[in-house]
């Protein structure tokens, strides 16, 4: 998904448009390399520090210790860590902006932390992951952007990267319901291995009316921008009504209601989707604005 969403940025939504942007198809490619890379290497270190809880949240799914060693797991997780912080090296220097480097040592020690550290910790740990997500729609816009910005052009490349960023926030706020709701579904074992998730510091029915208040903020700002700026063009109008706007409606009655760890998976999966139409929905750009 991390692949698909910033080669639509690129062909779908910036290339179509004409803006001036720095970097080639190639530029691009090593761009997601690096991203994929060091959010790869990020799932690894996380399943090795979760071995003891996927035991009992989900066993017939663990792969650290069963299909392969945790030194193997260690191995990748260097490895593909250095893929993909050399990997943004190069293309920091390719773009001419040898500071954008250390956004990938950013990203990379930060996961590390999350997995080691954050994600046991009260809410900072969900809201840190949600962050480097929407990071990985706004590393595209630094990228092609920030660096062909001159002062003919500046106020058009930053309402391009203004759309880039409303996407973010967006892939933020779906990417948080997920987390606290895979925090309900995984409260056993998370309990267990002795973590302050926040449905095990306020229990499972506090945080599932949290999870229903936070996932009207989603469907608030999705409606009203369909209102206020999609209701000339009907096509995008029917797409997110269908695609975003009703899955969103369909959540927050879902999180209401929701009681056991089937329902939070079900609202967990329900949610990727609405993430996946949500970035499937800059394919629009080109045919209706």
């Amino acid at each position: 998904m991390i692949a698909l969403v910033q080669l639509l940025i690129k062909y779908a939504f910036l290339e179509s448009y004409g803006i001036q942007t720095s970097l080639s198809t190639l530029g691009i490619l090593l761009l997601i390399l690096a991203t994929l890379s060091i959010a790869a290497a990020g799932n690894i270190i996380n399943d090795i520090h979760d071995i003891e809880t996927d035991r009992i949240n989900k066993p017939d799914k663990l792969i650290v210790g069963t299909s392969i060693s945790e030194k193997t797991a260690y191995n990748l997780f260097i490895a593909l860590n250095v893929i993909g912080v050399g990997t943004g090296f190069y293309v920091s220097h390719l773009v001419g902006k040898s500071a954008f480097f250390s956004i990938f040592v950013i990203i990379s020690v930060l996961l590390y932390v999350y997995a080691s550290y954050l994600k046991r910790t009260f809410l900072i740990g969900n809201i840190v992951v949600s962050a480097l997500v929407a990071l990985s729609l706004i590393i595209v816009g630094i990228f092609e952007l920030l660096p062909t910005i001159t002062p003919q052009n500046q106020q058009l490349q930053l309402t391009f990267f203004e759309v880039i960023f409303s996407y973010a926030v967006f892939a933020f706020m779906i990417n948080l319901l997920r987390e606290i709701t895979k925090d309900i579904e995984d409260i056993d074992g998370d309990y267990k291995a002795g973590m302050h998730t926040l449905p095990i510091v306020i229990g499972r029915e506090r945080t599932s009316k949290i999870l229903f208040v936070l996932s009207l903020a989603p469907l608030f700002l999705t409606t009203l921008y369909t209102i206020n700026e999609l209701y000339k063009e009907l096509i995008a109008v029917i797409y997110f009504l269908l695609f975003i706007v009703g899955p969103l409606f369909y959540i927050t009655i879902k999180t209401f209601s929701a009681k056991t760890k089937k329902d939070h998976h079900h609202i967990s999966n329900i949610l990727k989707l609405v993430m996946l139409f949500g970035m499937l929905s800059l394919l629009l750009y080109k045919y209706i604005f």
